[in-house]
């Protein structure tokens, strides 16, 4: 198919899974359970760290990290005392989440999960935020062994978790699954949350080349999302996944 023809059936694509349905098998349901901001930013970064693998055993982690908080995100940060939690998501364990309160309250503490998100001085747009971002959030007493569980794009990875949850927080539109309750940071920097269900997608449809799942491959993507549309690139997410995950196009 010509461009034209893939714009629109990629268009086609994401209106038949950016809607409410969408929601009933994604970790997105976690944060949905709440109306306060910081308790949908808080629950949504967590879930979106967790995100690899099984998607209903990320649900089920994610229901068990609702539990040791009470059901109370914000507040549980807002008071955290260090301690030990029965949980482990893989190779996410108890000394990972400790470290993840701690460095939540710090943030908080700061201004925010959002703010933390800024413009970086030197490396422009989302890669930048990634990176002001991870620098915020992994001062020092941050274990070596949890850093892991943040991405870099400054060293290769595709930060798609990272790149998700931001999707989550900025994409505002009518279809009730994003959130869109962040305004600082505008929805045609978000980048594709690559995995491997996007991935194969895109090199299926000749808007990807490389055969990695990295930081290059993102910025590829964005190339070609951009000019499907520039004010909202990351949409194309709902019909590559969609693509991938429920129909199987490889």
């Amino acid at each position: 198919m010509n461009q034209t023809q893939l714009i629109d059936y990629l268009n086609n694509k994401v209106l038949e899974y950016n809607k409410p349905d969408f929601i009933q098998s994604d970790p997105i349901q976690i944060p949905k359970q709440f109306d306060r901001k910081e308790d949908i930013e808080i629950s949504a970064f967590l879930i979106s760290t967790l995100a690899w693998g099984n998607r209903t055993a990320i649900i089920k982690s994610g229901q068990r990290l609702l539990d040791i908080m009470d059901f109370k995100p914000y507040e549980y940060v807002r008071n955290y005392q260090e301690q030990k939690h029965s949980f482990v998501h893989r190779t996410f364990n108890s000394d990972d989440l400790n470290a993840f309160f701690v460095s939540l309250q710090r943030i908080y503490q700061q201004g925010g999960l959002e703010q933390a998100f800024k413009s970086h001085p030197e490396i422009p747009g989302v890669q930048g935020r990634i990176i002001s971002f991870r620098n915020a959030f992994t001062q020092e007493p941050f274990p070596d062994r949890t850093h892991k569980h943040l991405a870099n794009p400054l060293k290769g990875s595709s930060a798609k978790r990272i790149n998700m949850f931001l999707r989550w927080m900025v994409r505002k539109d009518e279809s009730g699954v994003d959130f869109g309750i962040w305004d600082t940071i505008p929805m045609s920097e978000l980048h594709l949350p690559l995995d491997v269900h996007t991935g194969n997608v895109a090199r299926k449809l000749g808007i990807l080349t490389r055969t990695q799942n990295d930081w290059k491959s993102v910025a590829e993507i964005q190339e070609q999302l951009v000019q499907f549309d520039p004010k909202d690139p990351c949409k194309y997410d709902f019909a590559l996944f969609g693509l991938g995950v429920f129909e199987g196009l490889k």
